[in-house]
């Protein structure tokens, strides 16, 4: 048998306001309740931070996210800075955790995001790509060889498409463009 965290006790005795006289048993019983539920969740965010510790980190531009008619999962398109595609999957849309990946991810969606991937095992001989979260990295200008690339993606790998729309929406050839004119190439792409 483990050990009682009485800081949980502490907490739930905080949470639940000064006990009224006469009804110590009730106001004992809701701390009771508090400091259980203080504990499961104490041991969820123990269990988080393990998987982010052990989380490969990278960076990427957040291109979509979309739901897997299959599993029900989020699935994330991303692109690193040198253009590679990576694909990562959340928990189920229905459990707590996958809902809040995708709402968090949708939210960053056309924005660079520090990525902490994890493998989970599918099966003895396959591994999935899992999220185990974001962060913000703002939405600054994106390198116009990533930006081509995308935009080479988005025309299906034909070439003199994708010159087209870059040359038509008066985007240079070096440096850098905003998300934003990136998103206006794309969606001209997707509009024809």
């Amino acid at each position: 048998m483990g050990s009682v965290d009485y800081s949980l006790v502490i907490a739930a005795a905080q949470a639940a306001g000064p006990c009224p006289v006469g009804e110590e048993p009730a106001w004992g019983r809701r701390v009771h309740a508090l400091t259980v539920d203080l504990h499961l969740v104490a041991q969820q965010a123990a269990q988080d931070i393990a998987r982010l510790e052990q989380a490969s980190r990278f960076v990427a531009f957040l291109e979509k996210v979309e739901i897997e008619a299959t599993s029900r999962r989020g699935l994330l398109t991303l692109r690193n800075p040198s253009g590679d595609v990576e694909h990562i999957r959340t928990e189920q849309q229905e459990t707590d955790r996958g809902r809040d990946l995708i709402e968090r991810a949708r939210a960053l969606t056309g924005r660079w995001v520090l990525v902490y991937r994890y493998n989970d095992k599918a099966s003895a001989t396959k591994s999935v790509r899992m999220l185990a979260h974001l962060m913000d990295l703002g939405d600054g200008a994106i390198a116009v060889n990533l930006a081509k690339k995308i935009v080479l993606d988005d025309a299906g790998g034909a070439v003199p498409r994708a010159q087209a729309v870059w040359a038509e929406a008066g985007l240079p050839d070096g440096g850098a463009v905003s998300v934003d004119q990136l998103q206006q190439v794309r969606a001209k792409l997707q509009g024809e």
